[in-house]
């Protein structure tokens, strides 16, 4: 087995199953080479994958699950076979020390209500909040969270989602000092919910790595220019789909340009490098691996659609919060805002 990060894999989850995420599990381990899996599901169907992956077979462990979580499954549905299917087990290992991270491209819904009930919220955590990378035209991703974990919160949840998105992007973006902004209306201090102010007077006083810049709107989310956005689940969730549909929008747009005309097409060849490169920055498997922040052990959500790249990216991913110890930086990050609050609440009684 290898050194380094065990990662449990639901082989079931995803829009192809097995085929596609034992690949990306070959693909992760041969651009590093210290992994080793878990894969959760139908026997048959995983063996029959490792023949065409040999690699994998010394590295590996197979756990027959009978039952597999479906797109239409209720999160409730879910829970009441954790025991039994593929996804509810990857998490349960997690949860038991055998396996570092859990990956799944299943239902997004299932896999939040199983992992938050079987790992439980960190200590100073209210609500586990779902984040992603996004690309910008900036020299790196951006961190956004919340993505729709929860629909409605307060300020004390921005302020957690502030603290988990700028310790995920030290990470994952290797920055030292996170630039951090709260999703708004408008850039002036007076504008947005009480909640959004409250959350921004604490950000502003919080010794913590991270430099909060305040508020920005969604027309500037891919400029580059930040690196953590931080918003409730709610309008987290329109913002990355409006900007997932621009994408495709912008794509399409481009294939029937260069296809209207003889003249286009040959434009099309000469511009064909700069295509490829814009094709390439808005392939989502780029930037796959949506991670449930704030429970007590690593879940990585993968696109159900993602080829073998993308599932390999969210493997690359869970890996690397492993080796970073993310969840000892959170909580790091947590107890410190936590003394300075004290300490502030301890002058004004003074």
């Amino acid at each position: 087995m290898g050194s380094g990060p065990r990662v449990a894999i639901d082989a079931m989850g995803g829009d192809v199953g097995p085929a596609v995420m034992l690949a990306g599990a070959a693909l992760a381990y041969k651009r590093r080479g210290d992994l080793s899996f878990l894969l959760f599901g139908d026997e048959a169907r995983i063996r029959a994958e490792l023949a065409r992956h040999p690699e994998l077979g010394p590295i590996s462990e197979v756990v027959h699950c009978p039952d597999v979580i479906t797109a239409e499954d209720k999160p409730s549905q879910a829970i009441r076979r954790a025991k039994t299917t593929s996804m509810g087990r990857a998490i349960a290992a997690v949860k038991a020390g055998d396996a570092d991270a859990a990956v799944s491209g299943g239902n997004t819904g299932a896999l939040m209500a199983m992992s938050k009930l079987a790992l439980r919220t960190m200590k100073g955590i209210d609500r586990p909040a779902l984040a992603a990378l996004l690309p910008t035209l900036g020299e790196n991703d951006l961190v956004m969270l919340d993505l729709g974990a929860n629909t409605e919160c307060d300020t004390n949840n921005l302020v957690q989602f502030a603290v988990m998105g700028a310790a995920y992007a030290r990470v994952v973006l290797d920055l030292a000092k996170p630039r951090v902004q709260l999703l708004n209306i408008g850039t002036e201090e007076l504008k947005g919910t009480d909640e959004l102010k409250a959350a921004a007077a604490i950000l502003r006083d919080a010794d913590l790595g991270m430099r909060f810049d305040g508020f920005i709107e969604g027309d500037k989310l891919s400029r580059g220019d930040v690196d953590v956005v931080v918003t409730d689940g709610f309008s987290g969730n329109i913002a990355l789909k409006s900007l997932e549909g621009t994408a495709r929008f912008v794509t399409v747009l481009l294939r029937r340009a260069f296809a209207s005309s003889v003249r286009s097409k040959i434009g099309f060849l000469i511009s064909r490098p700069a295509t490829e490169l814009l094709k390439h920055h808005l392939d989502p498997n780029n930037h796959n691996g949506a991670v449930f922040l704030g429970l007590n052990g690593l879940v990585v959500k993968s696109h159900g659609s993602a080829t073998d790249k993308g599932v390999a990216n969210a493997i690359r991913v869970a890996a690397r919060m492993v080796r970073e110890d993310l969840t000892r930086k959170i909580i790091e990050d947590l107890d410190r805002i936590s003394a300075s609050a004290a300490a502030k609440a301890g002058e004004v009684a003074k």
